[in-house]
């Protein structure tokens, strides 16, 4: 096959970062009687196409995990054809280098069904000064169609194997993991110590980038002689690729697909997210639309780019973290809390409700018909009374509740490794002055104590909130990175459980408050009714706003909450984003979205919410000691993912990870 005497050369380089530091031998010619020459004592003085050329070998990039160690990112070989300019001689001249390149691109796009083309300068400027190095042609291709192309290759083209970026899961959890672009062209012009012999990659946007130290790894140099004939006579490593790390996410695989599922069956455009409330883990973060990473690897056209950049239903961007709604009702909780833990109001006090009340010179009315009489905050909950919150919001003062917001999270970033996350709004004083051209009136408060006016949020924070009051007396950091561990399987970073916030809400306000929020999905007359799970107590609150600065007639419809109601374990919010003239609400959109998901799991989740076994009598002279571990892949094959399944992740001593991974397309 042409191209023997480099095709081998290349997989030699890539195969020893793939195994690190393992030597890599070579058939070699039959010894004879001359001394072994040594790359740092070449000259190329004499022979003008004698070369002696250090180049860089980029190092594979590193794998994303999910909690259990299944593959989000990895790095496997691909193939592209490439000229051979040494098959046209060491002295051609200009005119028939050009020639020569040109008659083998044609050959190669029709091998490939490629288009790709090149400058007459540049073909002049590579022979001139790099002839002796492969230029890469075409686009990448699997190893299936570089093996079809074996033995098949007219002259003058060979194969050069390269790293490639792949995302098993396609569009799963894109917008948290990101993708990767070339981080230099390769040069045309003379050899220069360092120059790589193809291109190395950088994290754009997501994990890929905020990690990007951790996952590129450190790139070998490798000496070369050439004579005067373009023979390569020695080749030495000076050091061999060393590759990236590893990051772990908190994500469950499993939950993140059935989320993502779930929502595109449930809504064209929302988001999702679930939350461990005692961790502070992300379990889920899904936005629908999403989009396919493997479509910008190894790179995207602007014709692409551009239909996904112009789709009005922007499926680049992270809904989960990057939009901004009004959280609506879902917002009455944090009024409850604050006005029963501050005095304003008592546990079980009792409010007249009616259908429409007077502020000011404007009636404020219910979002149903019917005077609701005198209630508490666990009916006003459970049936979501406007007029209740509008005077209890007044009664306790914005200052107050909007304080307590921002100790829930809500008006600041979550501090998560997120690409674009935004911060959401909780305005001050100032702010509403500022917007309104006056002070703030008992009608901005009613408006702010329903969710709406200038409150934003993201259906993260909505999730967050409801995390912490859940939990009632803290709110804990959120993590999305369980652990990075380096190329040797070593933990480098293992961020443990923190508290963000202390709440000091009372706790009689958190009893009633829970009992309200489940009363909203176990009550006969609660609006969520929709969400409920035969195999667990939920606790959960509706919400429905008007929304869009240029859609008029535009619906958002929420669900966010926790359960069980005792010991609550995990938390979540789904927003569902509703089209112009649609009539949605919480309980109608976005609660069946949630039943969905959760029964999906219902013995998985059935395990780890049980109560805990009573206490034992224990043999001290016994002990267990049971290792927490993250699942550290030793063998590549566990990694492949097979007809949809997902193969078990064998739990190892840290030491070899795989950077680069054969896929199963």
């Amino acid at each position: 096959m042409t191209g023997k005497r480099w095709t081998p050369f290349f997989l030699m380089w890539l195969c020893a970062a793939l195994v690190f530091s393992q030597e890599i031998t070579t058939e070699k010619e039959e010894e004879t009687s001359e001394p072994e020459l040594n790359a740092a004592e070449a000259s190329i003085f004499t022979q003008k196409n004698a070369r002696t050329m250090t180049l860089s070998i980029p190092a594979p990039r590193g794998l994303i995990l999910d909690r259990n160690g299944y593959p989000l990112a990895q790095t496997k070989v691909a193939y592209s054809l490439a000229l051979d300019f040494a098959k046209v001689g060491m002295d051609a001249g200009a005119e028939e280098a050009v020639a020569w390149a040109r008659s083998k691109l044609a050959k190669a796009n029709a091998l490939v069904g490629g288009e790709y083309s090149i400058s007459e300068k540049r073909i002049v400027d590579y022979y001139k000064h790099r002839r002796w190095i492969p230029r890469a042609i075409s686009k990448v291709f699997d190893e299936e169609k570089a093996k079809s192309l074996e033995g098949t290759l007219p002259d003058g083209l060979t194969l050069m194997p390269v790293y490639l970026r792949h995302y098993p899961e396609k569009s799963i959890a894109a917008h948290l993991i990101g993708y990767v672009g070339t981080k230099t062209r390769l040069p045309d012009g003379p050899i220069n110590d360092g120059d790589p012999l193809f291109s190395s990659v950088e994290g754009r946007g997501g994990f890929e980038n905020i990690f990007n130290d951790e996952l590129s790894g450190v790139p070998g140099l490798k000496k070369m002689i050439f004579d005067g004939e373009g023979e390569m006579v020695l080749e030495e490593w000076l050091r061999r690729p060393q590759p990236g790390g590893t990051v772990v996410t908190t994500l469950d695989l499993k939950w993140q697909r059935h989320a993502e599922s779930v929502l595109g069956k449930g809504c064209e455009r929302g988001a999702m997210v679930v939350l461990d409330v005692r961790s502070g883990e992300v379990l889920v973060m899904a936005s629908q639309p999403t989009f396919d990473l493997n479509a910008f690897i190894p790179g995207i056209s602007q014709t692409e780019y551009d239909k996904l950049r112009n789709n009005p239903a922007k499926p680049l961007f992270g809904r989960a973290f990057q939009a901004q709604y009004p959280p609506a009702s879902t917002f009455k909780p944090v009024v409850g809390l604050a006005a029963i833990s501050t005095g304003a109001i008592g546990a079980d006090q009792e409010i007249n409700s009616p259908y429409k009340i007077r502020i000011g010179n404007t009636f404020f009315r219910n979002h149903t018909e019917g005077d609701q009489g005198y209630i508490d905050v666990k009916r006003a909950l459970a049936k979501s009374v406007n007029p209740w919150f509008y005077q209890v919001g007044i009664k306790t003062g914005p200052q107050t509740f909007l304080s307590a917001a921002r100790r829930l999270g809500f008006g600041s970033q979550t501090g998560l490794p997120l690409y674009g996350e935004k911060a959401g709004l909780v305005p001050t004083l100032e702010d509403i002055k500022e917007a309104e051209g006056r002070p703030i009136s008992d009608g901005d408060t009613a408006s702010l104590s329903i969710g709406q006016g200038m409150l934003l949020a993201t259906p993260l924070q909505v999730a967050q909130s409801m995390a912490g009051i859940a939990n009632g007396m803290s709110l804990m950091e959120l993590r999305l990175v369980k652990q990075v561990q380096d190329f040797h399987g070593r933990v480098v970073v293992a961020p443990s459980p923190k508290v963000r916030n202390d709440l000091d809400f009372d706790p009689d306000a958190v009893a009633a408050v829970h009992e309200g929020m489940m009363e909203v999905v176990h009550a006969s007359f609660g609006t969520g009714r929709n969400a409920s799970l035969e195999f667990t107590i939920m606790c959960g609150k509706t919400g429905t706003a008007q929304w869009g600065a240029k859609l008029k007639n535009q619906n958002l419809a929420w669900f966010s909450g926790f359960f069980p109601l005792e010991n609550p374990r995990y938390a979540f919010a789904v927003v569902y984003e509703g089209l112009p003239g649609e009539r949605i609400s919480g309980g109608a959109k976005a609660a069946p979205i949630v039943r969905d998901f959760f029964y999906e799991f219902e013995d998985e989740i059935v395990d780890v919410i049980k109560p805990p076994p009573r206490a034992m009598v224990i043999d001290e002279e016994e002990e267990l000691a049971i290792p927490i571990t993250i699942p550290v892949v030793e063998d590549p094959s566990a990694l492949m993912v097979k007809d949809g399944e997902f193969p078990k992740a064998e739990l190892v001593n840290p030491g070899e990870i795989p950077a680069a991974i054969p896929v199963e397309e």
